[in-house]
């Protein structure tokens, strides 16, 4: 048995307090713009990586949409299928490591949100191979939307400071921010209390990729046209030009 990543244990009974953080906030706005993407089309078949605690995958389903939903949490999988049953929604909400996807072909569109496990992962390798997955589950006219950390924003602003200006009472907190120029990773301790009161002190690592890197990465995976915009939250829009005040890129993969 592997000892497990910050990552593993920060979503460890981390479900209600999850929903209240500032970041996941931007739900309906968000699937709006997912459905605009898709042309509106409820035939179609949605993968949502990192689905977390349901929140797109619920309201997207709401709409009219089938939607399977994957994530590594089983703490959060229960509560995403717990506020289904509440909606009496039949979704199905799977445990599955992003890097090892049983899918192939299966999906019109896939799906991964607020860092739904890329760019979380301990290697540049892992990271990529979220993407190969989530590809490899698409059809061959699929569609991937995806949002990430933007590379650019470390180099002008100060991380640390940002989450903190962003964080609300009760919220996730951010000290010890440093960024590798070398790897464009950001290494923080990162302070949670969880649903049962517990505090907890992570020591997390997280990737930063600029564009043409992104670009790179979808184009050897076969992807015939990306386009990557400034993800503002709720209201993400392709008017939005990617620019260094973003701290988020919202990526568009179409095959």
């Amino acid at each position: 048995m592997h000892a497990k990543q910050w990552y593993e244990l920060l979503f460890e009974n981390y479900a209600r307090k999850y929903d209240s953080e500032c970041f996941t906030q931007g739900t309906p706005g968000e699937c709006d713009f997912i459905e605009k993407e898709l042309g509106f089309d409820k035939s179609l078949k949605i993968l949502d990586v990192g689905c977390g605690t349901g929140r797109h995958s619920i309201e997207l389903t709401r709409r009219g949409y089938c939607v399977t939903g994957v994530d590594l949490s089983e703490s959060q999988l229960a509560r995403a299928r717990e506020k289904a049953s509440e909606q009496n929604l039949s979704i199905a909400f799977l445990r599955h490591d992003a890097r090892e996807l049983p899918f192939e072909a299966e999906f019109d569109a896939a799906i991964m949100l607020c860092e739904g496990g890329f760019p979380l992962m301990e290697t540049d390798e892992m990271n990529f191979e979220i993407l190969t997955n989530v590809t490899r589950a698409l059809k061959s006219k699929g569609k991937f939307l995806f949002t990430t950390l933007n590379g650019l924003f470390p180099l002008f602003h100060n991380v640390e400071a940002f989450c903190a200006a962003a964080r609300a009472d009760g919220n996730a907190s951010y000290r010890k921010n440093t960024f590798d120029l070398m790897t464009f990773r950001d290494h923080n301790i990162t302070e949670i209390e969880d649903d049962h009161g517990n505090r907890k002190t992570l020591s997390c690592n997280e990737r930063y990729y600029v564009p043409c890197e992104i670009t790179w990465l979808l184009k050897s995976l076969g992807y015939a046209r990306v386009d990557i915009f400034g993800a503002k939250l709720g209201a993400y829009s392709r008017d939005d030009a990617l620019t260094t005040e973003d701290f988020e890129m919202l990526v568009i993969g179409q095959k």
